[in-house]
């Protein structure tokens, strides 16, 4: 007979009752091709009279949380309820008792990673987070087990779901931003308060994350360079079409020289790059490594279904791990390692700006990309008269001269307003 494992869920959200369905459908499926039987021993809610669609045994749902860690029935914990408290202190009080766990939740390990995995490492048992980063792409598995003996320089993905869904429809439709986040709630892609996803704090979560897994370092959110979408506009999207682009809103983690770079901002993705064709709300990430070259994941980034699948994929393991007496692939120690500022990175850029229709202007330009070593690639001119906005690509560029550059054009009398600065992808240092 398979051996039975009984998981105590902290959650029971659209992720948590997924999960549970997932158990409940799949379990002669779990049961035959790994020969453990996956049960719920307990569930720990907010409110216990809430009406839930799931089945449950009687006496498995609790408003007590820290009694479904603590019980010794419970074999492994999963945490899906989100936020810093009280997940951070659920968690340490399993691994300490022994317990293995398994999280979603990206902004707890993007803030307290180290000291979990440290906790993890120190109880001997599994810490594992498969869907806090790209929902149900396999993602962390590979960069902790398939690709540890690889050197990663960079990881570059589009990592949120919301953002990504917009701006494809402001690219394929038409759509302004103010419609497409409108639709993207509608359909449950963006939640009421989108500041998270649009703003990029979700995307630098998910960034801190990878680059710490990818590059054994320890890097949090508060490292991560972040830029939203807000301020991208319908006529960027409408020049970078023209350009031979996209724009999408990316995190990048990269190692050079012994530093480590992590940002999130909107780029210009060239049309024939993999990342140009992830449509709606899908995720992608492109690794790259000196020996494998370019591996490309890409799937559903978020929702119930996806990231419940991808915690039953670290639950499974866990319980393989907890009857067999072993663990999965561990992290080991996360080394500081510098963080690299912006200023210090370069990659080409895309800058629009209003300015005079006027004899000079153009030359008044050149001179201040001139004095800041910032070469143009090429300048296009729209429109006329007090209509007329100047687009200019340069070369690769410093980030540090760009932002001076940027800041002397604004005080020309001839310039109006400097728009929207992108970087380009395909060009970076």
């Amino acid at each position: 007979m398979d051996e039975q494992v009984r998981a105590g869920i902290l959650g029971c959200g659209n992720v948590g009752a997924a999960l549970v369905r997932l158990l409940d459908d799949n379990a002669d499926l779990i049961s035959r091709r790994v020969g453990v039987r996956i049960g719920v021993g307990r569930v720990a809610v907010h409110n216990v009279t809430k009406e839930r669609d799931v089945t449950l045994a009687p006496g498995v749902l609790t408003n007590d949380a820290e009694s479904v860690v603590t019980d010794p029935n419970v074999d492994v914990v999963v945490e899906v309820i989100g936020g810093l408290e009280p997940a951070r202190s659920l968690i340490l009080s399993a691994l300490k008792s022994g317990k293995a766990v398994v999280t979603a939740n990206k902004e707890l390990l993007a803030n307290f990673g180290a000291e979990l995995f440290e906790a993890a490492e120190a109880a001997g048992v599994d810490l594992l987070f498969e869907a806090s980063v790209a929902g149900g792409i396999p993602l962390m598995r590979p960069l902790r087990e398939s690709l540890a003996g690889e050197r990663i320089t960079r990881v570059m993905g589009i990592v949120n779901g919301t953002t990504n869904y917009i701006l494809t429809q402001m690219t394929e439709e038409g759509s302004s931003f103010g419609d497409a986040l409108s639709e993207a709630q509608r359909l449950g892609y963006a939640e009421r308060d989108p500041t998270a996803d649009i703003e990029g704090y979700d995307a630098a979560a998910k960034a801190a994350i990878i680059a710490s897994i990818a590059f054994g370092a320890r890097v949090v959110a508060g490292d991560v360079y972040r830029e939203g979408i807000t301020r991208v506009t319908d006529d960027d999207i409408a020049a970078a079409h023209e350009l031979g682009y996209v724009v999408k809103l990316l995190a990048v983690a990269e190692e050079r020289d012994g530093q480590i770079g992590v940002r999130v901002h909107p780029a210009m993705v060239p049309l024939a790059h993999p990342l140009a064709t992830v449509r709606g709300s899908f995720n992608a990430v492109f690794i790259e490594g000196e020996s494998v070259g370019e591996l490309m994941l890409l799937g559903r980034g978020a929702g119930g279904g996806p990231t419940a699948s991808a915690v039953l994929g670290d639950l499974i393991d866990a319980a393989k791990n907890l009857r067999s007496g072993s663990r999965g692939a561990t992290l080991g120690v996360l080394h500081r390692v510098p963080i690299r500022p912006i200023d210090e990175t370069a990659s080409q850029f895309y800058i629009s700006l209003d300015a005079a229709d006027q004899p000079g202007v153009l030359a008044a330009i050149a001179g201040v990309f001139g004095k800041h070593e910032v070469s143009i690639q090429s300048m296009q001119q729209k429109g006329q008269g007090v209509e007329a906005r100047l687009i200019f690509v340069t070369h690769l560029a410093r980030e540090a001269a760009m932002s001076a550059t940027i800041h002397d054009v604004r005080e020309l009398d001839v310039v109006q307003r400097v728009g929207s600065v992108l970087r380009v992808v395909g060009g970076e240092e």
